[in-house]
């Protein structure tokens, strides 16, 4: 411990950079990691087909029963919920796809909204590293220019511990930073492509299953309309 603390107070200013960045690293991944493996819940496997069950004969309050009692706290849950709610009130096609897809972006950006955080700090981490290496030589090179011979020698190892030091430090704050972000990401990509997979397929069964009330009229208007045509075909025979 007391090498390491040495070490970091001959690293110079740019240590406290550094140790900044590896603190919210930490932070970070511990919070990632809460966020997308033990607070992230799935919709349960027959989802889909539950809903589609009730969509289908047009029952769309046990719809949102099913979605509140099973899925409410997923991302899922929630874009099948707008589509309930914009059905029953007879939204066309076009609002329902709308809306489900505003509601799937705000997820979309609730899971994916830090990650990119820890790609950030590893680069910067390394980049101050890189930082206190290139001004520690440039201290060290100066100072032995207008040094004494006998200064040179602790002039340049004082220099150039300050720069190694700061880029092994710098290395160590970055490198965990960019592995979880490599491992969160991925994960984050798949999450995200699960769920845009399945709010599309929900999307599609609202859209063959159900009808807006647009539609319900025109087709009730059709069907008024040949009814009238067959009696006054029937009335002319008779």
């Amino acid at each position: 411990m007391e090498l390491l603390l040495s070490s970091f107070h001959k690293g110079g200013p740019f240590m406290y950079c550094i140790l900044t960045f590896g603190l919210l690293t930490i932070g970070f991944i511990v919070e990632r990691y809460i966020a997308l493996y033990k607070n992230y819940n799935e919709a349960p496997k027959d989802f889909r087909k539950n809903i589609l069950a009730f969509i289908a004969g047009g029952d769309f309050s046990s719809a949102k029963d099913y979605i509140e009692s099973s899925a409410a706290n997923t991302s899922l849950g929630k874009v099948a919920m707008v589509a309930c709610k914009m059905r029953q009130m007879g939204a066309g096609d076009e609002a329902l796809q709308a809306r489900m897809d505003e509601k799937l972006s705000t997820e979309i950006s609730s899971i994916d909204r830090r990650t990119g955080f820890l790609g950030m700090f590893g680069n910067v981490a390394t980049l101050f590293g890189l930082l206190g290496t290139v001004t520690g030589l440039i201290g060290s090179f100066a100072g032995v220019a207008a040094a004494s011979p006998v200064e040179r020698a602790n002039l340049l190892s004082t220099g150039i511990s300050e720069a190694l030091n700061t880029t092994a430090f710098g290395l160590v704050a970055a490198i965990p930073a960019l592995v979880a972000f490599a491992v969160y990401q991925n994960r984050t990509d798949s999450i995200v492509s699960s769920l845009t997979n399945q709010a599309s397929e929900i999307y599609h069964d609202f859209l063959f299953y159900t009808q807006s009330e647009e539609k319900r009229i025109i087709e009730e208007d059709s069907k008024g309309t040949s009814l009238s045509k067959r009696q006054r075909r029937a009335e002319a025979t008779n």
